[in-house]
């Protein structure tokens, strides 16, 4: 099974995730954290497949955690647990590096299926999120991006934006998957952004897509 580092300040609600994870077989979570300090103490004797990180914490948040984790252990996997009201925060998670949200009010099976994709490679956005986000967005002026993406960086942004993974998309636009490899990486380079959680933000940041 996975194995799993809680970071959380909440005591109750670290333990009462550690129970589900364990009983239903999700994932084996291998220690906890209150916050990012301790975080790093035990990043020094275990090494966890992915990390479930909490933004706002005492001595040290999740963003600053994020960074200073992916220094030790550049390979992890980090999902941000989010509460409402934390959306200022989603971007500069993604810099810092997570691929992606769930919120602390979602259900198992939204849980289960964000620790599954991430752990595959993928990214993950509660749709609670998205909805936050687009809000938000919608209601500051269109920014004009000052990247120059050809019409097939921007075709290859929208499918990545839909969930798509980069041999789905080859198939889907009849293209090699080393052309397809060799097009996202020229979008990493052109938008700053080192995965695809970043990417799904620089689109909906800069309205390049309607989801």
């Amino acid at each position: 099974m996975l194995k799993i580092i809680l970071v959380d300040d909440h005591r109750m609600f670290r333990e009462s995730i550690h129970k589900m994870l364990v009983s239903e077989k999700i994932a084996d979570v291998i220690a906890e954290a209150g916050n990012g300090k301790e975080l790093l103490v035990l990043l020094d004797k275990h090494s966890p497949d992915l990390i479930l990180m909490d933004i706002s914490m005492p001595e040290m948040d999740g963003i600053e955690a994020t960074k200073k984790a992916l220094d030790k252990q550049p390979e992890l996997k980090i999902l941000a647990l989010s509460m409402y009201g934390e959306e200022k925060y989603y971007f500069k998670m993604v810099e810092a590096g997570a691929k992606g949200f769930v919120l602390k009010s979602a259900g198992l099976t939204e849980l289960e299926n964000a620790i599954i994709e991430i752990s595959k490679g993928g990214s993950w956005f509660s749709s609670e999120i998205l909805q936050k986000l687009i809000i938000n967005m919608s209601a500051k002026p269109k920014k004009e991006v000052s990247v120059e993406f050809t019409e097939r960086e921007v075709e290859i942004i929208k499918h990545i934006c839909s969930g798509l993974t980069t041999e789905q998309i080859a198939e889907k636009i009849n293209l090699s998957h080393d052309t397809i490899k060799w097009h996202r990486a020229n979008i990493h380079s052109k938008t700053g952004c080192n995965n695809t959680a970043g990417i799904v933000m620089y689109a909906i940041k800069n309205k390049m897509v309607d989801i």
